[in-house]
């Protein structure tokens, strides 16, 4: 597989996202030529936006069924506004929003193509037959989820059982503040350095069919656990010495077949 260029699709309504230092990052990283484009779904039609709103998924125990979406819905989909950090969040099967996207994105001249959103994707699981969230949906159009980055990996234990434990708003903000910086959060500034990992694996996915890593000190590691995910990202922020060598490979073999 060969990687001509990579695009990327902005995602404005999250700022900590800064779609010029992504770009320099793959630049630097992987030599690889890297432009940028307007978020995907802010240039949507009234099909696509309706299409896009039938892959909610309301049942996370149920596979996906095409669900037909209120005139509500659609507009959401269509002025493209926030879905995440609702009380009832919505929920996205991320390979249908992944099937729509590449209908309506041309693929050619080996274009990687990854897009950034605020959506929260979640894919079935036959293991335990039901819906999981992700922070990235792979293959291309790779999908990276900030909302997925935030929710998908858990939190501390402890948290949960502290939560299960309080009765009031006020109780409940003095436990958050108790773990604070244990885990991310929206708008959270360390959300940047993050989204650079998963674009790697994005990349790497792409080019070896090479699922994750399983080493937690390289940047490919698909962590389960925020404090596992806050610690290959940032305080490690490195890759392991086996893809490491590939990523040097890549740097040589750009614009040509890699294997």
């Amino acid at each position: 597989m060969e990687i001509s260029k990579i695009i990327l699709y902005d995602e404005p309504t999250v700022p900590e996202i800064q779609i010029e230092k992504i770009k320099k990052f793959i630049t630097d990283t992987f030599q690889i030529e890297a432009k940028v484009k307007e978020n995907f779904f802010q240039s949507t039609d009234g099909r696509t936006s309706e299409r896009i709103a039938s892959t909610r998924v309301f049942d996370l125990k149920k596979q996906f069924k095409i669900h037909n979406p209120t005139q509500d819905e659609v507009r959401i989909e269509k002025d493209n506004l926030d879905t995440s950090e609702k009380d009832v969040m919505a929920l996205y099967d991320g390979f249908e929003l992944q099937n729509i996207i590449s209908e309506n994105i041309p693929i050619i001249d080996s274009a990687l193509h990854i897009i950034f959103t605020n959506k929260l994707t979640v894919t079935f699981d036959e293991g335990d037959f039901r819906y999981h969230a992700r922070a990235i949906i792979g293959s291309n159009p790779a999908i990276i989820s900030t909302a997925g980055i935030i929710e998908a990996p858990a939190k501390p234990k402890q948290y949960y059982l502290d939560l299960m434990t309080c009765f009031s708003e006020d109780k409940i903000q003095e436990i958050k503040e108790k773990y604070k910086g244990s885990f991310l959060e929206y708008h959270d500034s360390r959300l940047n350095e993050v989204a650079e990992g998963y674009v790697s694996q994005a990349i790497l996915y792409h080019l070896t069919g090479e699922e994750f890593c399983e080493k937690k000190d390289c940047r490919l590691f698909n962590a389960h656990w925020q404090k596992d995910l806050i610690y290959s990202q940032i305080k490690n922020k490195k890759f392991c010495e086996r893809h490491q060598k590939i990523i040097n490979r890549v740097k040589n073999y750009v614009g040509t077949e890699f294997i």
